[in-house]
């Protein structure tokens, strides 16, 4: 392999971008217009929350509680940890989204017939969700304190269940809190998937493409030179968007560098191994936009970007668990605002690894045989 033919295919590339006149500008416009666009994306109900009950108290009352959350439809009990220190690494790593904390003494509170305070933790990292949740929460221990007092009849005035909902890592519940995390990878997989569906196929039809082949340069050192301007320009992207989430929309940064750039390089590989995948297959342009939009509507739609996963129905969600997107929001969410580290995204970085692999394997087998056909 020869990095002075590398280095003249990517100074080759960058001219040719350079000469398109409308292409450059769309690539540093586009990510404003969708923050605008979608900064302030109001999402649907949500059902299926995820929810860690920690019942300290553990009488027959605090297990009608918990049978109330259970019975509602809204929720689904997945842990029982024993303190809100074995809860964290859970909401941490987007295992729940809201926790239920009944202290001791709870139930004989309310056999007193005094006020019994309880606890009820949010992941504020999902604002829609959030909201959602501590509002059916609230009615769930509304309707639960109602149904105890007419069957006793020995709740008076005044008494009965004392909630307080917190909400952790988005005490405000800003919407635009959970977007802009989730448009650095939303406008990431469009900018580099639709350039690079369009970079070999483009070649192609104007027959530049077996031109090149006939020069001493290896696929290796095409690919190599075909790719790297659209890594830096998706990393240029990158920052550009999170500088405009963090200084332009006032969103918190609480994650770690590092945590960012190693999620987004996996998902930046899965990316453009998806749209080199596309032009290999593609025979025009025209073909190529069309399988990318094809491959993307299901992909925003069903990654939980726009519609959280909790309101999708039962036998949609196992689709989700194959969508990269899905995971590169997670890791950029739970970084961004909650600070989660690898410890508690390694199930998400792994899948994203094998995703990257399998994918840009793929792509990269499929492109030596359209060459070779």
């Amino acid at each position: 392999m020869s990095w002075s033919r590398i280095k003249l295919l990517i100074w080759k590339e960058f001219r040719q971008l350079r000469r398109d006149r409308m292409l450059l500008p769309l690539v540093f416009l586009q990510p404003i217009l969708q923050l605008i666009m979608f900064g302030y994306v109001v999402g649907s109900d949500v059902t299926n929350i995820q929810t860690a009950i920690i019942d300290q108290d553990r009488t027959t009352i605090s297990r009608e509680v918990e049978t109330a959350f259970a019975n509602v439809g809204y929720f689904t009990i997945t842990a029982h940890p024993d303190s809100e220190i074995e809860m964290r690494p859970l909401m941490d790593g987007e295992k729940i989204q809201m926790a239920v904390i009944i202290p001791p003494g709870f139930g004989e509170a309310l056999e007193r017939r005094e006020t019994a305070p309880m606890q009820l933790i949010v992941d504020g990292a999902d604002s829609k969700t959030a909201s959602v949740a501590s509002g059916y929460a609230m009615q769930v221990l509304a309707d639960f304190s109602q149904a105890r007092a007419e069957s006793t009849g020995l709740v008076p005035s005044g008494a009965g269940i004392d909630a307080r909902v917190r909400v952790l890592f988005n005490p405000t519940l800003r919407s635009v809190n959970a977007m802009v995390p989730g448009l650095v990878a939303f406008i990431l997989m469009l900018s580099s998937m639709g350039l690079m569906s369009q970079a070999v196929v483009r070649e192609r039809e104007r027959g530049t493409l077996e031109q090149m082949f006939v020069t001493p340069i290896t696929r290796g050192e095409y690919l190599w030179g075909k790719l790297t301007p659209y890594i830096l320009l998706s990393t240029v992207q990158i920052v550009f968007i999170m500088g405009v989430g963090i200084y332009w929309f006032q969103v918190p940064f609480n994650g770690d560098v590092l945590v960012i750039s190693a999620g987004m390089l996996l998902f930046m590989f899965s990316t453009l191994g998806t749209g080199l995948l596309i032009s290999t297959v593609s025979k025009t342009r025209h073909q190529a936009l069309q399988m990318t939009m094809f491959y993307m509507i299901p992909t925003i739609v069903l990654s939980g970007f726009i519609f959280p996963i909790e309101s999708m129905p039962a036998p949609v969600v196992p689709i989700t668990y194959l969508i990269p997107l899905r995971y590169a929001l997670i890791i950029l969410r739970s970084n961004f605002m909650k600070g989660s580290g690898f410890v508690a995204l390694w199930p998400e970085f792994a899948a994203m690894a094998a995703f990257s692999i399998a994918i840009f394997a793929f792509a990269l087998s499929r492109f030596q045989k359209r060459l070779a056909d």
